[in-house]
């Protein structure tokens, strides 16, 4: 049965490296988190932050120190989807691929729709 939610290896290892340090000082309680909230060019968009709270409702996916943490309702919006991260020349960033929830996405790469 595949997960909910998978972090690729590339994207785990980048997420070790962000949340691990700030400076000198290890960082401690943060969480990658991702939510699902209305807008963007599709009517819905991911959105990434740097995160110390933890709720009843989310879930935590990945390895410390790079763990993700996805509430409820924005991971019935994310199932079967996975974190990846990518490097390009214009820029890297953090995207979700293989959204199966996703009926059309934009090229904007945060932004989907959905039936």
């Amino acid at each position: 049965m595949p997960s909910e939610f998978t972090i690729t290896p590339k994207a785990q290892d980048q997420l070790k490296k962000v949340l691990s340090k700030t400076g000198d000082s290890p960082k401690k309680n943060i969480r990658f988190r991702i939510l699902v909230e209305g807008g963007g060019c599709a009517g819905f968009q991911y959105v990434f932050k740097m995160d110390d709270t933890y709720n009843k409702e989310d879930q935590i996916y990945g390895e410390e120190p790079g763990e993700v943490i996805i509430d409820d309702i924005s991971l019935g919006l994310l199932k079967g989807a996975s974190l990846d991260y990518e490097e390009e020349l214009i820029g890297s960033q953090f995207v979700i691929k293989n959204n199966p929830q996703a009926t059309t996405s934009c090229g904007c790469k945060t932004s989907f729709s959905v039936i």
